[in-house]
């Protein structure tokens, strides 16, 4: 696919501004709080642990409100992101929260190139790594971006969740996409998006791809780190299986029907190898 950027892109600057503008995101908290903390951040402080005096980047960052949280954690923060107009929306946020936070335009993969190197994090946040179709390229470029001993942080989408038919009825979960990365992206076209906004949008199709749990360990050794650490979890923050989850609180949701038989996310944490 030589077209998925522009075709993805062209969608989230098409939800830019209904993003900023939705109650689904805390701008206006981050605003009005100076100590507020976005839920998607919140849910991470037990194993991100300090980040005081770090440096960090925030990979497709999107409106910034989870790089803004960061930036309030003590961090020196950069947000990343293809989108234009997301990063628009992210100064806002940033100059309505008072958070001195660099904003970058460009594709994860150039992202040692543009925002250079040396970082002590790489913070990645959920529904990240399924716009991407290369999770071993997309290591190399975290390893490129840390120092030695620096930290990758990523909470995201179990792949078995991707998997997964949204609209099967009852309470079965169905298996209907791939769970393990293919060459050709998953092309869907649908409207709306994953918070409250009456918006219309124009631009509704995307490129997608799976990457097995497997495949991104794997990618992440190969690049030159150690795995320091791996967490399966019970919830999401968001409704992603319409119906048959149940919000648990704090912005989590989880399956009503016996949530144990699904891993909903991860967190996968890895050090960059010193001598890589």
């Amino acid at each position: 696919m030589t077209d998925y950027l522009d075709v993805n892109r062209a969608n989230w600057d098409d939800r830019a501004a209904a993003h900023f503008a939705s109650p689904g995101y805390p701008v206006s908290k981050l605003a009005a709080d100076p100590s507020h903390l976005s839920e998607v951040v919140r849910f991470d402080l037990p194993l991100l642990g300090s980040l005081t005096n770090q440096r960090g980047i925030h990979l497709q960052c999107h409106i910034g409100t989870d790089t803004v949280s960061l930036a309030r954690l003590g961090a020196d923060m950069t947000g990343l992101d293809f989108s234009g107009k997301s990063l628009e929306e992210a100064r806002r946020v940033a100059e309505l929260a008072g958070a001195g936070v660099r904003f970058i335009q460009s594709d994860v993969y150039a992202a040692a190139e543009v925002a250079g190197s040396g970082y002590d994090f790489v913070y990645t946040g959920v529904g990240a790594l399924i716009w991407l179709p290369d999770v071993a390229r997309w290591a190399r470029t975290v390893a490129a971006l840390l120092r030695p001993g620096g930290r990758l942080f990523i909470r995201e989408g179990h792949p078995m969740l991707w998997t997964l038919d949204e609209e099967a009825p009852g309470t079965d979960l169905v298996v209907k996409y791939p769970y393990f990365e293919r060459s050709e992206p998953l092309t869907f076209t649908t409207g709306g998006t994953y918070v409250e906004t009456e918006v219309e949008f124009a631009h509704n199709t995307t490129h997608e791809w799976n990457h097995g749990l497997g495949e991104i360990i794997t990618a992440v050794l190969d690049a030159g780190m150690t795995v320091t650490g791996l967490v399966e979890h019970q919830s999401v923050p968001w409704e992603a299986l319409p119906g048959r989850m149940r919000e648990v609180g704090d912005g989590e949701w989880q399956l009503i029907d016996n949530p144990d038989r699904l891993p909903h996310t991860y967190t996968l944490q890895a050090i960059r190898n010193t001598a890589s």
